[in-house]
């Protein structure tokens, strides 16, 4: 049966169609090909514009006067939306830098930036080198079978990102169950409920949990990225309830599952292309470039929204001022017209200009700490590494925001 541009822009609503990447690509080929600004009608969701070719994602990445984040920053039902205005007011609503935009992005951004920059990075090297030792040492615990995805990927970034936000490690496993129902809301394995309520009630847990953090920072501030949040101040005041427990969600939480995804992904990659794997371990110059291939070929975060603020067009298709686009960031990120044969993985892609982190005002604050986690583990795990391959079915998340691999049972065998 010939797929339609109707059916295939219907896939974008579909957290199902993330889980089964032959029908998502297949979708967002036939897009980008016949209709690359084309207007979705999702049963259950307010109407967008999906926007699937990387020349028109970039256009609008760099405009953000033109295209706003707010007020609907990434896919929902129409309930969820009417919700989140609701929420935002009476002031209760999420509000992360997702949620923002200048000038107020820039202000709040500023906060966690400098925790960031290369020279913050450089302090973070040692401890991100030997937590990947640490879990590929586990690896060797597991008489060579794992999941990996749940039992290394699923937990080293979170370690290191709660570790820099200097939060105790018996909090750990919390955080991380939070983080598959806030962001597996959709998916059968992961999600708390179906209601808004039920999938509010995860928000509400996060935030409890760290309004105790901020008033401990506040009574007692420590060197970490929680004390820099909690003691921030904006014109002499400081934040508000809302916007520090938002800020705390979004780093917690984005601040590793991405990576994980990245990580378990980027060894699925490998062992699915054998070569590739065979080239990387004969050339570890490579990794670089290898970990920005694997971050392509994943794509963890599926896609953002924008509100044009004016009348504009996009690709010749008039988009009015109060519609929302769609940006998909896995059909940019094989666009046919910037990437050399873009369904092969190639550990030595260069140059390599994916939209995995975004790009202009809004480009990912932890993109370099990604990277180096993702270089941290493949190059301690590959040398060490005699053979791999699948022992069960790569399992994906179902979502239409962030997500990656859920299950990759392997079988492998490491040097000691």
């Amino acid at each position: 049966m010939t797929l339609t541009v109707t059916e295939a822009g219907l896939t974008l609503a579909d957290p199902a169609a993330y889980a089964d990447e032959g029908r998502l690509h297949e979708s967002l080929r036939l897009l980008r090909r016949q209709a690359p600004v084309h207007r979705v009608e999702a049963p259950g969701f307010d109407p967008f514009w999906a926007i699937t070719r990387h020349a028109d994602i970039m256009e609008i990445e760099r405009n953000h006067t033109l295209f706003h984040n707010a007020p609907r920053p990434l896919l929902a039902t129409a309930e969820m939306d009417a919700l989140q205005r609701q929420r935002d007011a009476d002031g209760t609503g999420l509000r992360t830098l997702i949620h923002m935009d200048d000038p107020q992005h820039r202000v709040v951004r500023a906060i966690g930036a400098d925790w960031f920059r290369p020279r913050a990075m450089r302090a973070m090297e040692e401890r991100v080198q030997d937590l990947a030792r640490h879990y590929v040492a586990r690896m060797s615990e597991y008489s060579g079978e794992c999941d990996f995805a749940t039992q290394v990927a699923g937990h080293y970034p979170l370690y290191v990102i709660l570790s820099l936000l200097g939060l105790p490690e018996s909090d750990f496993p919390r955080l991380l169950k939070l983080t598959q129902e806030l962001f597996g809301g959709d998916d059968d394995e992961f999600r708390r409920g179906s209601t808004p309520e039920e999938l509010l009630a995860t928000l509400l847990d996060f935030f409890a949990y760290f309004q105790d953090i901020t008033n401990a920072r506040r009574a007692t501030s420590t060197d970490d990225l929680a004390s820099a949040i909690a003691n921030a101040r904006v014109d002499g005041a400081f934040l508000s309830d809302i916007d520090i427990a938002s800020y705390y969600v979004i780093i917690a939480t984005a601040g590793h599952d991405t990576t994980s995804s990245t990580i378990s992904g980027g060894l699925h990659a490998l062992v699915q292309h054998p070569g590739e794997l065979a080239r990387l371990r004969d050339d570890p110059d490579l990794l670089p470039t290898a970990v920005d291939e694997m971050i392509r070929w994943v794509t963890p975060v599926k896609e953002f929204m924008r509100t044009a603020t004016a009348d504009t067009q996009v690709g010749g298709v008039t988009i009015k001022e109060g519609e929302a686009v769609l940006l998909s960031y896995p059909s940019g990120n094989r666009d046919e017209a910037v990437f050399a044969d873009p369904f092969r993985f190639d550990v030595g892609r260069d140059p390599n200009k994916h939209l995995a982190f975004g790009f202009g005002v809004h480009y990912c604050l932890g993109a370099a700490l990604a990277r180096m986690e993702a270089r941290a583990l493949f190059a301690e795990l590959l040398p060490r590494l005699e053979s791999i391959e699948l022992a069960g079915q790569a399992e994906w998340t179902a979502t239409t925001f962030v997500g990656g691999l859920k299950h990759l049972p392997i079988s492998y065998r490491l040097k000691e």
